[in-house]
């Protein structure tokens, strides 16, 4: 009894070579994929994640800095405002009335 009859072997072989190919065919166009995708981001003039994470961060530095400075600023204001001056008693006020 034979294993394998050659109608069946020939297509056996036949199959595993079109696995193959078409397993090197998706390689290839998975290469030349992701090379077309790196020239297109690289023509967009992309940031990477790093540089994004350093701008964030002096952006919130920056922030802070304004928030206190505001605070300084209210401060600032609040010091510089003219003070109402205390009212005399009523009797004194009377007294300097009656001397004018």
């Amino acid at each position: 009894m034979q294993s394998r009859t050659p109608l069946f072997a020939d297509f056996a072989d036949l199959m595993t070579d079109a696995f193959s190919a078409a397993q090197a065919a998706g390689e290839e166009a998975r290469a030349v994929l992701r090379a077309q995708a790196e020239r297109v981001a690289g023509e967009m003039d992309l940031v990477s994640r790093d540089e994004v994470e350093a701008l964030r961060a002096r952006l919130d530095a920056a922030h802070a800095d304004i928030e206190s400075l505001k605070a300084r600023l209210a401060a600032l204001e609040a010091a510089a405002r003219p003070k109402p001056a205390a009212r005399k008693p009523a009797a004194k006020r009377t007294a300097a009335k009656k001397s004018n």
